[in-house]
């Protein structure tokens, strides 16, 4: 089964204490479903339509679990926290066996 990678692109943090709040509400979830963070930052170097903003990767055992686990109720509340605080978008891509 192909690993699922949860890609996340942060196009404004609006507020920094919901993010963190958030950010320590997640991270237990994503722990708890096997995700590894790969990387979370900002870029080292944007070309062509990139933007300068946070990415965040996880690699996740597979789909289904990067898809169940956003849905969790734990993911959810974690969620509930960040509120209005980022703009953000989140893909969830099947990995190339």
């Amino acid at each position: 089964m192909a690993k699922g990678y949860w890609v996340v692109f942060y196009h404004a943090i609006k507020d920094q204490e919901k993010f963190q709040a958030y950010a320590k509400a997640a991270a237990p979830v994503m722990q708890a479903a096997g995700a590894r963070y790969v990387l979370r930052g900002m870029p080292s170097q944007v070309y062509e339509a990139g933007e300068n903003q946070r990415v965040v990767l996880l690699e996740f055992p597979s789909v289904a679990a990067a898809v169940a686990t956003h849905d969790s109720p734990g993911y959810q509340a974690a969620l509930k926290a960040l509120g209005d605080g980022a703009v953000r978008d989140i893909r969830i891509v099947e990995a190339l066996e």
